[in-house]
C-alpha cells in the first residue's frame, strides 16, 4: 500500500458516513479516525420578551427573532450554534423535541442537534437553567455563532 492509496483511503472515509477504518496486512496495520467535532457553547446576556409557548405542530419549533424594542430587562444566557448548519429541536421527526420553553434544563443535556455535512451533531447546554425561548424554528439552517436558545441560569 503507497501513500496514493492511503490518501485515498481517506478522502473515502472523510466523505462517507463512517468514522473509523481499520486495515491490516502482514505487518502492516492503517487506522484512519474521524474527529468528532469540537462543540463549544458560548454564554453571553441578551435581553428578550417574556417566554412563550410553542404552538403544537409536526415539527415543534419556535418564535421568530425578538427585537430589542419588545425585550423587557431579563438577562438570559446564551446558547450559540457552533457550527453552520441545519438546526433540528428532536432526534427525528416523530419523537419529542430535547428542550420546550419552560423546561429546566442541567449542563451537558443536549438540547437540540445541528446537522452538518450530514453529521448530527449533538449541542449540549453548558449550564443548569430553565429554557425561556427556542430561537429557530425545526428544520432551518443556522449560522456560525447563531443563537439557538436563551437560557434563564440558575
Amino acid at each position: 500500500m503507497d501513500i496514493k492509496d492511503i490518501q485515498a483511503l481517506v478522502a473515502q472515509v472523510d466523505s462517507s458516513s463512517v468514522n473509523e477504518l481499520c486495515i491490516e496486512q502482514d505487518s502492516f496495520k492503517l487506522q484512519i479516525r474521524k474527529l468528532a467535532p469540537n462543540v463549544t457553547v458560548a454564554a453571553a446576556p441578551v435581553q428578550v420578551a417574556a417566554p412563550v409557548a410553542a404552538a403544537p405542530a409536526p415539527a415543534p419549533a419556535s418564535a421568530a427573532p425578538v427585537s430589542a424594542a419588545d425585550a423587557p430587562s431579563h438577562n438570559y444566557a446564551e446558547l450559540k450554534s457552533p457550527i453552520v448548519g441545519t438546526f433540528y429541536s428532536a432526534p427525528s421527526p416523530d419523537s419529542p423535541p430535547y428542550a420546550r420553553p419552560g423546561e429546566k434544563v442541567k449542563k451537558g443535556q443536549v438540547l437540540c442537534i445541528v446537522e452538518a455535512m450530514k453529521i448530527m451533531n449533538e449541542i449540549e447546554s453548558e449550564f443548569s437553567g430553565t429554557i425561556v425561548k427556542v430561537l429557530v424554528e425545526n428544520g432551518k439552517p443556522v449560522e456560525f455563532g447563531q443563537t439557538l436558545f436563551l437560557i434563564e441560569e440558575e
